[in-house]
């Protein structure tokens, strides 16, 4: 059994509930304790670096009490712990990162507007906290689905063939796994790639399409590799597609079980915790539950 728990936030909303849902399934799925939390909010005036988080305290907390009425009767439920802290959310939930194997929150937090696609708590625990974190759409999401998806459940995963980190690779192979899912590995090259030869005149590349997506899906195929024969139980498609990664990796999300993808490296011009453009926007319009991965630590 996994010692670090699955974390689920929840705040009484239905996005927290599915997120709480999903969780479940998942902690059961990796025979690991899960572990409901609740922020309570501070007054608006709190700010994140001078008030954190005040010491749990989980009794009469009605947010809590209604989770714990939901799981009564549940049979095959893994071990449930519950937490309330009194805190500001946005600093509290990457927090929590630091003692989770998965982190699990909705879309969109009870006090979001209703036209948000992603709410500013699940926005700083994806870019912010030290483990996995999994934001779950609210149903009925419509995306421009790609082509066939094939049957059976599937698990679908960002690969940078330029720069792959192993942690997201091993952390899409071990969900995959644990679903009995199919890995789509969606790894995308710019194209049409124009070279500007004067002052507003294009002229066509000197390489050919069909070369381009040859290397980019021998790349994928590489590192793809070792995560194969450490699971020879998931079948992992290499898909080398044209244009834009977000779009594609938004499209595969139909249907799809979960979409992984990673979080952007600290570089030295950069050294805060960012996310990239091509994480955002899955976030905001995936279909699917989406795992943001935090890089691999650097290699001494």
């Amino acid at each position: 059994m996994s010692t670090a728990p699955v974390i689920a936030a929840v705040d009484g909303s239905e996005d927290s509930t599915r997120a709480l849902e999903w969780a479940l399934d998942t902690a059961r799925r990796r025979a690991a304790p899960l572990r409901v939390v609740h922020v309570r909010q501070y007054a608006a005036w709190g700010q994140a670096d001078v008030l954190v988080a005040a010491p749990p305290e989980a009794e009469g907390d009605p947010v809590l009490d209604e989770v714990r009425a939901r799981l009564a009767d549940r049979t095959g439920t893994p071990a449930v712990e519950y937490v309330a802290v009194e805190g500001v959310p946005g600093a509290v939930l990457p927090e929590l990162g630091s003692q989770a194997a998965l982190l699990v929150l909705g879309s969109r937090g009870r006090g979001g507007f209703a036209s948000l696609l992603l709410g500013s708590n699940g926005l700083a625990a994806a870019r912010d906290a030290e483990c996995p974190v999994v934001v779950v759409p609210p149903p009925g999401r419509q995306v421009h689905e790609g082509g066939p998806a094939g049957p059976g459940p599937r698990v679908v995963v960002g690969l940078h063939a330029d720069s792959p980190d192993e942690a997201v690779l091993d952390f899409a192979f071990t969900e995959a796994a644990l679903r009995d899912a199919r890995l789509q590995v969606v790894a995308a090259y710019p194209w049409p790639v124009q070279i500007w030869s004067a002052p507003g005149q294009m002229v066509p590349p000197p390489v050919d399409q069909d070369a381009v997506e040859n290397e980019t899906r021998a790349l994928a195929e590489g590192f793809l590799a070792p995560h194969r024969k450490r699971h020879p139980e998931v079948r992992a498609d290499a898909e080398a597609l044209p244009g834009d990664a977000a779009g594609h990796l938004v499209a595969a999300s139909a249907d799809a079980e979960l979409v992984v993808v990673g979080r952007h490296r600290r570089r030295l011009l950069a050294p805060a915790r960012m996310m990239g453009s091509v994480t955002q926007a899955v976030l905001l319009h995936a279909a699917s539950p989406v795992a943001v991965v935090p890089p691999a630590p650097p290699q001494e």
